[in-house]
This record gives C-alpha cells, sequence and structure tokens, in this order.
C-alpha cells in the first residue's frame, strides 16, 4: 500500500512539476533571445527531476550512480551540440540527425568505458572549454517571426513524457544508463529546431553555443549531487546541488551577455 501510494504521489509530481519547468524556461528564453533560450537548457531541468524522481521511487544509492551517467550525458550533449552547429547551414532536419548520430555513438561509447568519476568530471570540463571554440562562427542576423501557438504546449508534452519514460523503465535501464539517458536533448533538440525553422541557421547556432555554456551548471549539479546523495540524503543534496548549479549558473551568464551575436539573436516579445 505504501509503494503503491508514493508510486502515485511521485508521478503526480512528475506530471505537474516538470511542465511547469519547462514551460517557465521557454517563457524566459522568449523574453530575452535566443543565446540565453539555450543557457536556461544548461540547468538540469529534465535530468535534475529524473534524478529526484529516482531517488525517490529507486534510493539514493540508485540515484547517486545514474548521476554519474548525466555527468557523461553531458559529453553526449557536447557531441550533439558541435554535429548540429556544424550542419546547420543545411536542412534542420539534416542537422538534427546529425546531433542525435553524434550524442547517440558518444553515449554508447561511454556506457561501455564506464569511466571513474573524477577523471570523468575532470575531461568533461575540458571538452566544455574546447567546445565553446569549436562552434561555428555566424555572423548572419537571426530572422524575427513570431512563434506557433503549439510551441511551448508542445514542448512540455514531449518533455513531460520524457521524465515519465525515463523514471518508468529505470528498473530494467540501470543506473547510469538511466542518468545518461536522462541528459539526451530533448528539450535542447525542440528549442534549437524551432529556432532553425523560425529564424535560420544562425539563431540555432546560438541556442548551441548558449547550451555550451549552460552545460558547466549542469555538470556542477551532478558532481555535487553523486558525492552528496548517500551521505546526506535526498533533501541536503538536492539542496546543495542546486544551489552550486544556480552559482555556476550565474557566472556563465556573463559571457552569455558579453557575446555580441546575442543581442543579435534576441527577439523581443513582448
Amino acid at each position: 500500500m505504501l509503494r503503491w501510494r508514493m508510486a502515485t504521489d511521485t508521478t503526480a509530481l512528475k506530471l505537474v512539476l516538470t511542465p511547469l519547468l519547462i514551460g517557465a524556461a521557454s517563457l524566459a528564453g522568449r523574453r530575452w533571445g535566443q543565446a540565453v533560450s539555450g543557457w536556461l537548457v544548461g540547468l538540469p531541468l529534465t535530468s535534475g527531476p529524473i534524478a529526484f524522481f529516482l531517488a525517490l521511487d529507486q534510493g539514493a544509492g540508485f540515484a547517486a550512480a545514474a548521476a554519474a551517467g548525466s555527468i557523461m550525458g553531458a559529453l553526449a550533449e557536447v557531441a550533439f551540440c558541435l554535429a548540429y552547429a556544424w550542419l546547420a547551414a543545411r536542412r534542420w532536419w539534416i542537422a538534427l540527425a546529425a546531433g542525435c548520430a553524434g550524442f547517440s555513438a558518444v553515449a554508447a561509447l561511454l556506457q561501455w568505458l564506464a569511466p571513474p568519476a573524477l577523471p570523468l568530471v575532470l575531461v568533461v570540463f575540458a571538452v566544455l572549454v574546447l567546445a565553446l571554440s569549436l562552434v561555428p562562427r555566424e555572423a548572419e542576423r537571426a530572422a524575427r517571426s513570431s512563434p506557433p501557438a503549439w510551441d511551448i504546449p508542445a514542448r512540455m508534452v514531449v518533455t513531460t513524457a520524457l521524465v515519465l519514460a525515463i523514471t518508468g523503465f529505470a528498473h530494467v535501464l540501470g543506473a547510469r544508463l538511466s542518468g545518461l539517458l536522462a541528459a539526451f536533448p530533448v528539450y535542447a533538440g525542440i528549442l534549437t529546431v524551432f529556432a532553425h525553422r523560425l529564424h535560420g541557421a544562425a539563431a540555432a547556432v546560438q541556442v548551441l553555443r548558449g547550451l555550451l555554456l549552460g552545460l558547466f551548471a549542469f555538470v556542477a549539479f551532478f558532481v555535487v549531487l553523486g558525492a552528496a546523495l548517500e551521505p546526506l540524503g535526498v533533501a541536503l543534496a538536492f539542496t546543495a546541488a542546486t544551489a552550486t548549479a544556480l552559482a555556476v549558473q550565474v557566472g556563465s551568464l556573463w559571457f552569455v551577455l558579453a557575446s555580441p551575436r546575442a543581442g543579435a539573436a534576441r527577439i523581443s516579445i513582448g
């Protein structure tokens, strides 16, 4: 009875918390521009709730192992960003396919290698710095246009479905693979594709550049979470991880706003 009640409660949280988080981030991205929109995606808006529900459903040890998988997922997200950005001048579906293929290839390799935590974290931060220099420089201004009315509801539905699917099959996938798949850039992919289709390749690249900057906070969140879950418990670990991620995210905002192309890609809504 207790297990059934917990499952019911966590499902209700998933159905309410996840769309609220994604909807709020989407509205903020519309208000302050494409680069800021991508930067916001760096916060673990999808994988953070997934980690929380894994901790409630599967225990702190399982969620801590999943946090290591999410750190590996950040490397796979870098592959997604670079592959999409380098093919953004082509059709959006070609760039998206390349990005998904890049994510899948790196994710499969890391799942097989299962690198230890400390070297993995050092490699991820180094790769993020390198990736920012490899993103193509887009001089083209992003075109202005209004997004469709179903844009944000579609993002909320897709992201909530991802949370439900991954947490629902966590016992089959295992801890590391659950955490790795939680980092799959569904939300980032939606943001990038809509920016690409509505405003052009330059806008898509701006989203991806912002995402790479935001991933520093993503990694910081899961480093702290993985280290703190078992000794501190779920509540304190998530509090410390969230505070760390927000501090890193605020620091990276300067780089987003300092980019001269951030203003060029900004779209004023209202």
